[in-house]
């Protein structure tokens, strides 16, 4: 009952978060129509693992709004992610950034890494 009741609360916490992060969301950063494109073609190579309502989570996706970058979001909570999130990065723990480049697939936790590595990553786009 009283884990119930915790996962309740949390859940409740996390959608009022959810709330007010959107409704108070940064503008997004303005490009030019070649540097926009620049971006969208260097996010295809990147996911988020993610849950809805974590925190954590919210803080990065506020981030990757800020910076415009279109990455896919993916549930953590749902097959065939959670699965995927377990077995490629090793632990079901988000945010997790999925970076997929020439020398493989590296699984970046830690939403303070992730929003540092967005903003060096896309900083020369603006």
């Amino acid at each position: 009952m009283k884990n119930l009741l915790l996962k309740g609360l949390r859940e409740g916490l996390g959608r009022v978060i959810v709330f007010v992060s959107f409704i108070t969301r940064p503008k997004p950063i303005k490009r030019t129509p070649q540097a926009q494109q620049a971006v969208d073609q260097a996010a295809k190579q990147l996911a988020l693992y993610q849950f809805y309502a974590c925190p954590f989570c919210v803080k990065t996706r506020r981030a990757i709004h800020q910076l415009n970058v279109p990455i896919e979001y993916r549930d953590a909570k749902t097959q065939p992610h959670r699965q995927n999130l377990e077995q490629g990065g090793g632990r079901v723990k988000v945010p997790c950034l999925r970076i997929e480049d020439e020398s493989g697939v590296q699984w970046m936790y830690e939403s303070n890494d992730i929003i540092a590595y967005l903003n060096n990553r896309f900083a020369q786009y603006e």
